[in-house]
């Protein structure tokens, strides 16, 4: 999923491990797998990344990441999973089935900052960086690769943020990484697959497969 769409390593995963993995521990080693599936994958879409466009996003968002730390001990998991799938879906709804043509011009930088802040926090929290710049790459009309340049870029390093954030925190144990060991052959060949799949995809079918899975997946995992 990450491979295919720039977000989703933490969309798919959280919800299983959390049945067997303390939550911090789920959120950083989702935040980890996702860093390393960005980075394998953003080589194709880097011609698209406007430096200048996500330069406030990912300033706001670095100012973030730290917060969802520290309210990463504070939030019921479950709670919270539910909560942002409901959110999703509904906004999946309204953009594949309502006004599927709607254009947001208004905000500039102020609401690009707004929603960089609001993402670095999820990122920081529970390794969402991209749900929020999803959304809002979606209102704003983008296509595929420039979507795909907003909140891939974004998300990669808002997440790399919140690793070292869970660092100074003290949640980078021995243990963390041997998972991270036992994860990383699925992350790498999910990737693979996903970029070259990506590659193959219309405009209008990469929107509806961000939107469609971001909103489902989260509600599974939450249940």
């Amino acid at each position: 999923m990450s491979g295919l769409a720039g977000f989703g390593t933490g969309v798919v995963v959280i919800g299983i491990w959390l049945y067997a993995l303390p939550p911090a521990m789920v959120a950083t080693l989702a935040g980890i797998c996702s860093v390393l599936s960005q980075a394998q994958a953003i080589p194709a879409i880097w011609h698209a990344i406007d430096r200048r466009r996500i330069w406030p996003m990912l300033m706001a968002g670095l100012l973030g990441a730290p917060v969802g730390t520290w309210l990463l001990v504070r939030i019921n998991p479950a709670a919270f999973h539910i909560a942002m799938g409901v959110l999703l879906l509904s906004f999946s709804i309204f953009m594949l089935f309502g006004r599927s043509q709607t254009r947001l011009v208004w905000g500039g930088r102020t609401a690009n900052s707004a929603v960089g802040f609001l993402g670095g926090i999820l990122g920081g929290m529970a390794g969402l960086s991209g749900q929020l710049t999803t959304m809002w790459a979606a209102l704003r009309g983008r296509g595929k690769d420039e979507r795909r340049g907003v909140f891939q870029a974004f998300n990669l390093t808002i997440l790399a943020a919140a690793i070292v954030s869970h660092g100074a925190s003290g949640l980078l144990t021995q243990e963390l990484g041997r998972l991270v060991l036992v994860a990383l052959p699925g992350t790498v060949a999910g990737s693979w697959i996903g970029v070259r799949t990506y590659r193959r995809i219309s405009d209008r079918a990469f929107h509806k497969i961000v939107l469609g899975l971001s909103g489902a997946t989260l509600i599974w995992s939450g249940v």
